[in-house]
């Protein structure tokens, strides 16, 4: 397996961790020798209740046995859709009603660009330095990090950049822009929070020069930071929030979500604004429906922030220089990239899943399923700190 699988399978990388999994449940993957591994890093944040939860597997079982895809999204009357943009619509706050489904987090990305762009006249589009939203290539165009995107130039035009929390340049944001798009905490950077109300300054200026608000939640979102999306933390509310990853309990799909005035620009002038085949597919629409009653109906949310808790009492060590994030989106700074290669790698050996930041090359992920026990907290942290003493 582990030679067709570097023969026929495309590649992201040049060393792929290549472990051959058996199975998954709850918060431990599984190889085909039986080992099993406690996952930190719950698929990049996606399987936000853990592997193959109970709920989420009757849900997709439930709806097998009804329908699969039988046309293309916004076109029939699905309940399981129907149901899961009405549940978000119940959760988010004025305005935001109106929930486009769609496949991936990076489509969603494509979706509220196009939005923005369709709702203003307006073309420019602000994004920030270090800021990532996916790899299409309008997602790439308003990636903030020049050496992952040089090789694919040229991308989409009229794409400037701002520095996250740096106030003076919200003057760039002017009645020529289209859309602001920032991730509440940025990820790939190393977990950075806004501060000094930075989001509301950005609201504010955004409100002033009549350009649209895009807040990309597709990994703070669905209850990972301690509320249902990250922005409810920083008392702004976008005019487009898009999400992902911990939507689908494990499977895959994407949203972008605004007010009914906005989104209905998609659907006249021109006819078909946005379309997808699968975007809303019903199985995946129940798992996310699943997930999302779970998520709000339990007290994981707050339960996260006690897990914060736990985490940074427990790894206290010379080579943590610092822990940033919030909730169960956390990241550990080391002093250097190679010892973080080294944690990551080791970890594995141990039977423990940590995982890489994408720019930031000296933090470890630890993104676990809002499930987690605080035992297996614990389990964890020991095999890290284990880990740091060795090195």
């Amino acid at each position: 397996m582990k030679q067709n699988f570097f023969k026929y399978q495309a590649q992201t990388s040049p060393h792929p961790l290549a472990m051959e999994v058996s199975h998954a449940n709850g918060s431990y993957i599984y190889d085909i020798e039986n080992k099993k591994y406690l996952d930190f890093v719950a698929g990049v944040s996606a399987c936000s209740l853990g592997h193959r939860h109970p709920k989420v597997v009757d849900a997709i079982k439930k709806q097998l046995d009804k329908y699969l895809h039988v046309m293309v999204y916004g076109e029939y009357i699905q309940q399981p859709a129907v149901e899961l943009t009405q549940l978000l619509a119940n959760h988010l706050p004025s305005p935001l009603e109106k929930t486009y489904l769609t496949n991936s987090g990076t489509e969603a990305i494509e979706g509220s660009l196009k939005l923005a762009r369709r709702a203003t006249g307006r073309s420019q589009i602000i994004a920030a330095n270090l800021g990532y939203h996916g790899n299409t290539m309008g997602s790439m165009s308003v990636m903030g990090y020049e050496e992952r995107k040089q090789a694919f130039r040229p991308l989409i035009p009229d794409v400037s950049f701002i520095s996250f929390n740096k106030e003076e340049d919200l003057k760039h944001i002017t009645n020529k822009t289209a859309g602001v798009i920032l991730e509440t905490i940025q990820g790939g950077a190393g977990f950075i929070e806004p501060k000094n109300e930075y989001l509301k300054k950005v609201r504010k200026r955004c409100t002033d020069v009549g350009a649209l608000l895009i807040l990309d939640e597709i990994q703070p979102g669905f209850g990972r930071t301690g509320t249902l999306f990250g922005f409810q933390n920083y008392d702004s509310v976008p005019d487009i929030v898009v999400m992902g990853k911990g939507m689908g309990g494990g499977l895959p799909i994407g949203a972008f979500t605004a007010s009914t005035k906005i989104m209905n620009q998609l659907q006249d002038n021109p006819k078909l604004g946005h379309i997808t085949t699968f975007g809303g597919n019903p199985v995946i629409a129940s798992a996310a429906l699943a997930t999302l009653r779970e998520i709000t109906e339990s007290d994981l949310m707050a339960a996260t922030l006690e897990k914060e808790k736990l985490f940074r009492s427990l790894l206290v060590h010379p080579l943590i220089k610092e822990i940033r994030g919030l909730g169960l989106m956390l990241a550990l700074i080391t002093p250097s990239a190679e010892i973080t290669n080294q944690v990551i790698l080791k970890c594995q050996d141990k039977g423990l899943i940590l995982f890489w930041l994408l720019f930031e090359t000296r933090a470890i992920r630890i993104t676990p399923p809002l499930t987690i026990s605080e035992n297996e907290i614990r389990e964890g942290c020991n095999i890290i700190l284990t880990v740091l003493d060795e090195l």
